[in-house]
């Protein structure tokens, strides 16, 4: 467990335990892995939370996507589903990749721990969401929305927190596939909503009440899943079974230089921009869990 420094905000202080102490996090490290399941279910239960295990077996290793929930007040059978994936790829400590999502799911989780949803809201840490599960069916976020489908879990929104921790205040520091350069900024100090064209009008009415909670610069898209990078994580599981999801992040490659690097150190990342973005997202969701998506929740 990481020795927690006063100064530093929650955020930070994950991804120094999960990025600097345990480090590289995947199937072909199980220990580390097994650390940072630990990290992340001894976090909760400190919150309150009763931790439970999707377990399965890859590779001949034991692994699990780790859930928490908050129950709701009056909707308990309708899902608000807050999710990260705590695995790496191979050969890098992923502090922005994504001790990043991560330490935004349990500060999420902590504030949501002394509110009232009316619906219910789970916190998923996710499995082996990078390669080479990625778009298998060995991937944890898709173990999990193929079994929530199979129960017929009433999930109305899926939000997956990726890459959220890169901030950069320069012209020409953001950059795209062709031609989105032509619609949005070209400095990358904005935050990022992601979905297909089914999520778009659930994405833009997020865009919506985060603008009315928050002054973090923020963008949204909803773009086909085959530009490069917009299915790139565990939304994509949820699209494929058939539920509204979007994705929360800084545009990973096309903005941070050290994607799937060993560089992707804690030393990185923007800290104080994160905790700016936590707390949005906080009262973007707390709302959303509360008086719902308008007409587009039913």
């Amino acid at each position: 467990m990481a020795q927690h420094d006063p100064s530093r905000s929650w955020p930070e202080r994950h991804v120094r335990a999960l990025a600097g102490e345990i480090g590289e996090r995947n199937v072909f490290r199980p220990a580390a892995l097994s650390a940072a399941a630990d990290y992340i279910a001894g976090t909760w239960r400190g919150q309150g939370y009763e931790v439970t295990g999707q377990a399965y077996e890859v590779l001949g290793v034991q692994c699990a996507n780790l859930e928490a929930i908050k129950r709701g007040a009056t909707r308990t059978n309708e899902v608000l589903l807050i999710g990260a994936h705590y695995d790496t790829v191979p050969g890098s400590p992923g502090a922005n990749d994504n001790g990043s999502g991560v330490g935004a799911l349990l500060e999420l989780s902590r504030l949501f721990a002394h509110s009232t949803p009316a619906v219910t809201v789970r916190f998923v840490a996710f499995v082996n969401e990078e390669p080479p599960f990625f778009m298998t069916d060995r991937q944890g976020s898709a173990v999990y929305a193929k079994a929530a489908r199979a129960r017929g879990d009433d999930i109305r929104l899926m939000v997956s927190l990726e890459t959220i921790g890169c901030f950069r205040h320069t012209r020409g520091s953001q950059s795209y596939p062709p031609l989105f350069r032509l619609f949005y900024p070209d400095c990358g100090d904005f935050l990022a909503l992601v979905s297909n064209l089914n999520s778009l009008f659930v994405t833009r009415h997020i865009a919506r009440v985060f603008r009315g909670h928050s002054d973090v610069p923020l963008e949204y898209a909803g773009v086909p899943s085959f530009v490069p990078g917009v299915s790139w994580s565990d939304h994509r599981s949820f699209w494929k079974q058939g539920y509204r999801a979007c994705m929360v992040t800084d545009t990973a490659f096309y903005r941070y230089p050290y994607y799937h690097t060993p560089e992707d150190t804690p030393d990185k990342l923007s800290y104080r921009e994160l905790g700016r973005v936590v707390e949005g997202l906080y009262l973007t969701l707390a709302d959303i869990a509360t008086n719902g998506l308008g007409n587009l929740w039913a």
